[in-house]
């Protein structure tokens, strides 16, 4: 059996970072703080900041309240309704998917680690590679997302929320929410360890029947002091 744990030591900080990454990338998903929209009209909106999530929209307000929500009134947003603008719809998808890449990518990259301790080579290599490679599809379908809907505050393009939702057609100013923010620290935490997995290398091995180089020392030695007193003698 190889010893191999020497050679993975890289590759178990990657799976830290995966796991650390796939973690931010999943409380992401669920947050409604994506999009912060200030607003001055507070016939609803009490305190004048509405929360624009991928899944719901939300705010204080003393005058409508929803139900299981107290002090605060929800509106959850249909993959299929028309309002919805595409940026929201690809990260209900795209969020989703870049979720269950990262687990599968986190349980393949500790498939790899059992397989380094266990000292089996053929399968530490394309255990790293298969994790590398979900950990960075993961990255990638979430990242685009994330950037698009980034885009969409700076631009400060607004939703056409139906009259239920009780917002306002237009907020008078809109910055990036920590849904945004921790996504955006996920998706690259998933690159980097998906990097570091797909870098890893088997070591070299002598092949049968060779031996190692000798270094120049070993060829002369040294002298043995009781070897020259006998000789003297």
């Amino acid at each position: 059996m190889a010893y191999l744990v020497h050679t993975a030591y890289a590759q178990l900080a990657a799976l830290w970072l995966a796991c650390v990454g796939w973690t931010l990338t999943a409380v992401a998903l669920g947050l409604i703080q994506w999009r912060v929209w200030q607003v001055s009209d507070r016939r609803f909106i009490s305190s004048g900041v509405a929360w624009v999530g991928i899944w719901r929209v939300c705010f204080n307000s003393h005058t409508v309240v929803s139900p299981g929500f107290r002090g605060m009134h929800c509106r959850s947003i249909s993959l299929t309704e028309a309002f919805t603008p595409p940026e929201i719809v690809a990260a209900q998808v795209l969020m989703f998917l870049s979720v269950l890449a990262g687990i599968c990518g986190n349980a393949a990259g500790v498939c790899a680690m059992r397989s380094v301790c266990f000292g089996v080579a053929k399968h530490a290599r394309s255990g790293f590679v298969t994790s590398g490679a979900l950990c960075l599809l993961a990255a990638a379908t979430s990242l685009v997302p994330l950037l698009w809907n980034l885009r969409s505050v700076v631009t400060n393009q607004t939703i056409g929320f139906p009259p239920e939702f009780k917002m306002p057609p237009a907020p008078d100013s809109q910055h990036v929410g920590s849904g945004i923010s921790v996504g955006m620290v996920g998706g690259v935490l998933m690159v980097v360890s998906g990097i570091i997995f797909c870098t890893y290398r088997l070591p070299v091995r002598p092949r049968p029947g060779t031996r190692p180089p000798l270094r120049e020392q070993d060829l002369t030695g040294e002298d043995n002091p009781a070897f020259e007193c006998q000789e003297r003698l």
